[in-house]
């Protein structure tokens, strides 16, 4: 593999850990209510986890309240159950054809909680962008092995994976830093 793929490959794999971080957040609740908070949420249904968001449709009827409306009526108490089983940590209210989800305001307990696991969700992201970084690195030594590149260019090569990595740590931290100002300031 010569030294211009292997970078291209390691800022690719970067950027899609960066991607996932920033879609993980999308799912953390913040003050104001969005139907990106039952992104992640998974329902049992037909036999097999489907997300929320291929069943059901969202929306936000009023600033605190979401309501998700199955294509299937029958699938209500099984969207209750998949809501229940999130980390969402709210109470679903059925009708037997919606389910509401009434978003109470969170306490300074609760701002803090979710802060924290923005940074736990970063630092897993940052440990992903540096394993990237590491197997990257011993694919460019696997390639001055086999003669592919010389001792200058896997020199050079390992600065790049460097630089990249801490242009994507950077990137993290931005999005973690905008996250809990919007956590902190809700």
């Amino acid at each position: 593999m010569t030294g211009e793929a292997i970078q291209a490959d390691a800022r690719d794999k970067m950027r899609k850990g960066v991607e996932y971080f920033g879609e993980n957040l999308k799912g953390l609740r913040a003050g104001r209510v969005t139907p990106a908070l039952v992104d992640n949420v998974r329902v049992e249904a037909y036999g097999s986890p489907t997300p929320l968001n291929q069943l059901a449709t969202v929306s936000v009827p009023e600033p605190r309240q979401l309501l998700v409306k199955p294509f299937d009526p029958s699938m209500c108490t099984a969207i209750e159950k998949g809501i229940l089983k999130s980390d969402l940590g709210i109470t679903p209210e059925t009708d037997g054809k919606v389910v509401r989800l009434n978003v109470p305001m969170m306490s300074g307990e609760q701002r803090e909680k979710m802060a924290a696991r923005v940074r736990e969700l970063a630092e897993q992201a940052r440990v992903t962008v540096r394993n990237i970084r590491r197997d990257q690195n011993k694919e460019v030594e696997s390639a001055k092995k086999a003669g592919d590149l010389s001792e200058d260019q896997e020199h050079d090569l390992k600065e790049e994976m460097n630089k990249l990595t801490k242009e994507m740590e950077t990137e993290i931290e931005k999005l973690q830093d905008a996250r809990i100002k919007e956590i902190q300031d809700s």
